[in-house]
């Protein structure tokens, strides 16, 4: 019954949406109405729209209000906006889901100091068992006072008992006190191994500094694993997390069967809150690759759009944090310093890995390939061109993950592959430049600074890349990657507020893509994530106020207040 004191044109329109709705069809009628609020679809005209209609997981209309309402019903459960922002649900195209060492260990991302590490690392080996492992993860030494490593000499002060591991907040390094040095045999003038650095101070002893996978390994594989049960409440938790932060989507690079195998169990109850896509590790040898690509041509192939096992993982290099990535040129050191000599190094052999990615792609499988330096990135792009050239496939969205640095060689050939081939994306973490952004400036130096994520360039060529964060590397919450996007600040300004400068920014609009529609495409899932659009998954975040409008300065503040994951509410009310 229409209430009493509405004007006639009110009364118009509700009788006419309750016309509409008596008219509707069983599959039209919405489940969930989000009104009165701003929508930004990220359509390709970019549209703005003022309410969104959901049915079974999907959006069935979203346009203007009267429109949307028509497809109320006596159940529809409607969410009023209160003048807030929604958008598309965000989409971080390399977060490291797999591991839950931040879930577990000390966290060391906020401390300024080695005293407060130190600290840490007592309290926690204050409460361990003899003999048990102390792990932390997160630091980082542009963030400390001292502006140096951490070292073993420190760590035995405060943990002479227990081995103790302390991984670097890039993950291509850590360091290990004496304890865990002499579990690993590494003693003084211990040789390093291929691909791999065994830091030593000028008398030949270890430092207790490891870097690169090859050099950690020595301590890491001394770890007990994480259990079945440990790494499927990690995986709840961090599901969680990325669902307060506006997170519907991530693309998981490296993993190996155990992760597999718990991500299956949470599909099958249905406790994914994440379009999850995961890339297989593809080992550092050929024989390596073919056992990964025998087994993703063994699993059964499903439509499911929710877990995904979409590809594999190469390492072409290694760090911008440990100065081991491969480079043209000498790496800097406190930014105008050369560290002489030190190019960096691949961390596969190239011919090796042109093999890897041979393999791959005549398999019909997707890459994504870790490079970091400029030498690593033109042979990555360049492989990529070769493998194409004598196989042409479209669609196979082969990526070069971070691509820090690339040459103006790099960027010609990215251009070239995505027209031609839709190939080569850069998988870029624009956050880099705000929380290692100190650690950064002073390795790659003035000269190199400026081209660092290179991403107005990429939007003048033609180039779209995905955006993400490297979780744990950085923290995950996209609004800080989209505010860097535009922003190219260092988190404690060492070498200037801006060493990167600001000529390679870009706008609000290609951030947002960045983390939305272009890295829907790198999950493969562009029908079905990434915008607001009729017949896309209802995946929707809801936030305190309009990127499109606030101060750059605000962006990186913004709140989520609602995450919606296929039509359900996972986080807020």
């Amino acid at each position: 019954m229409l209430k009493p004191g509405r004007s006639r044109i009110q009364r118009f329109f509700a009788a006419l949406a309750l016309l509409s709705s008596a008219a509707l069809s069983p599959a039209q009628v919405a489940d969930t109405i989000l009104v009165n609020g701003k929508i930004i679809t990220m359509d390709t005209a970019d549209s703005i729209a003022e309410a969104v209609a959901i049915r079974g997981g999907q959006i069935v209309a979203v346009g203007a209000k009267e429109q949307v309402m028509s497809h109320k019903g006596n159940a529809t459960r409607i969410i009023d906006l209160q003048g807030r922002t929604a958008t598309p649900g965000f989409i971080d195209a390399h977060l490291h889901f797999a591991g839950v060492e931040p879930v577990y260990s000390i966290d060391l991302s906020k401390v300024h100091s080695v005293a407060e590490v130190l600290q840490l690392v007592a309290e926690r080996a204050a409460k361990a068992q003899p003999g048990e492992w102390i792990q932390g993860q997160g630091w980082d030494e542009g963030k400390l006072a001292e502006h140096r490593y951490i070292y073993a000499a420190d760590l035995d002060r405060v943990a002479p008992r227990n081995p103790v591991w302390l991984i670097h907040t890039t993950g291509h390094y850590g360091v290990a006190n004496s304890v865990a040095l002499r579990m690993a045999h590494i003693a003084t003038s211990a040789k390093s191994p291929q691909a791999g650095t065994i830091d030593e101070d000028a008398n030949g002893q270890p430092t207790g500094v490891l870097k690169e996978e090859a050099a950690m390994q020595l301590v890491t594989k001394l770890i007990p694993p994480y259990s079945h049960g440990q790494l499927r409440d990690g995986y709840l938790t961090t599901m969680a997390a990325l669902n307060k932060e506006g997170i519907t989507g991530v693309k998981d690079p490296g993993i190996a069967p155990e992760n597999w195998s718990v991500y299956q169990e949470l599909r099958h109850q249905n406790k994914l809150t994440i379009h999850l896509f995961a890339l297989w590790r593809g080992g550092t040898t050929v024989k390596q690759t073919q056992t990964v690509v025998t087994r993703m041509l063994s699993l059964p192939k499903t439509q499911d759009d929710v877990l995904i096992s979409g590809g594999v993982k190469l390492f072409m290099d290694g760090s911008g944090g440990a100065r081991t990535a491969w480079m043209h040129k000498d790496w800097n050191k406190n930014f105008t310093e050369i560290d002489t000599g030190n190019r960096g190094y691949p961390l596969t052999d190239p011919e090796v890995y042109r093999q890897q990615v041979r393999l791959i792609h005549d398999a019909g499988i997707h890459i994504g390939t870790h490079a970091i330096g400029d030498r690593a990135i033109d042979w990555v792009v360049d492989t990529y061109a070769e493998v194409l050239k004598d196989k042409p496939a479209k669609g196979l969205r082969h990526s070069i993950i971070h691509a820090n640095i690339p040459s103006d060689h790099a960027i010609e050939t990215m251009a070239a592959l995505e027209n031609q081939y839709d190939a080569g994306y850069p998988e870029a973490q624009a956050e880099f430049m705000y929380w290692i952004g100190d650690t950064y400036a002073g390795n790659f130096g003035p000269e190199r600074c400026p081209r660092l994520m290179p991403l107005h360039t990429y939007t003048e060529r033609g180039i779209r890349w995905a955006g993400g964060s490297d979780y744990p590397v950085t923290p995950f919450p996209p609004r800080l990657g989209i505010w860097a996007s535009l922003a190219r600040e260092t988190l404690n300004g060492t070498y200037g507020k801006q060493p990167f400068g600001t000529a390679e920014a870009v706008d609000i609009h290609a951030a947002l893509r960045s983390y939305t529609v272009w890295a829907a495409r790198q999950l493969f899932l562009e029908n079905r994530i990434g915008s607001l659009e009729a017949g896309k998954d209802a995946d929707i975040a809801v936030w305190d106020r309009d990127p499109y409008t606030i101060p750059t300065d605000q962006i990186k503040d913004m709140k989520c207040t609602m995450t919606l994951f296929q039509g359900r509410v996972v986080y807020g009310q």
